[in-house]
């Protein structure tokens, strides 16, 4: 039969009291014990003296015969000075897991793309009309070609111009005639 000395849980709901307990490991949490040694009152301050109770000499006769403590009651007797439990260090406790992990790269490469974006936009406000003429043009056709391109483009636009002159009176003869009906009605 092994020998445990762990908590059992007693109290209300949302107000737990435990008694610290020596019982069977195979015994239910709350069942059969063979001796209480102390109570544990968590819903006092830890300042408190009421809130750990425990039974030295008993705990120290029960450690004698073989009994093996909880973490948590191995805490309380080591500070009552009865046994030394040894520190125990977990560096991956406050760590965050895998997909926390994940989704944490993700918020963070959106906001890389969110701030590029945004310079690549003050960018180009900024910039002069030139430079941007410079970026929109391919990027595999040279600048002389480029330009060569635009050349014609700006000989055509003169005699785009003409035409609108030549209509504008051809416009403006309707609006006069209907300015002499008018007159004579």
């Amino acid at each position: 039969m092994a020998i445990a000395m762990r908590l059992s849980r007693g109290g209300a709901k949302k107000r737990p009291y435990y008694r610290i307990v020596v019982a069977d490991s195979r015994s239910p949490r709350d069942g059969k014990y063979l001796e209480q040694i102390g109570t544990y009152n968590p819903v006092l301050p830890k300042g408190d003296e009421n809130r750990v109770k425990l039974n030295e000499d008993r705990a120290r006769y029960w450690l004698g015969v073989g009994a093996q403590p909880t973490d948590r009651v191995a805490r309380f007797l080591d500070a009552a000075g009865v046994k030394e439990r040894a520190a125990r260090n977990n560096p991956k406790k406050g760590e965050p897991g895998a997909k926390a992990k994940d989704r944490a790269e993700e918020r963070a490469s959106k906001i890389a793309e969110a701030e590029e974006a945004a310079k690549a936009a003050e960018e180009a406000a900024n910039a002069p009309a030139e430079e941007v003429a410079a970026e929109e043009a391919p990027a595999e056709v040279p600048v002389e070609q480029a330009a060569a391109e635009e050349a014609p483009a700006t000989e055509e636009a003169p005699a785009t111009e003409e035409t609108p002159a030549e209509e504008a009176p051809a416009e403006e003869a309707p609006a006069e005639a209907a300015g002499e009906e008018q007159a004579e009605g």
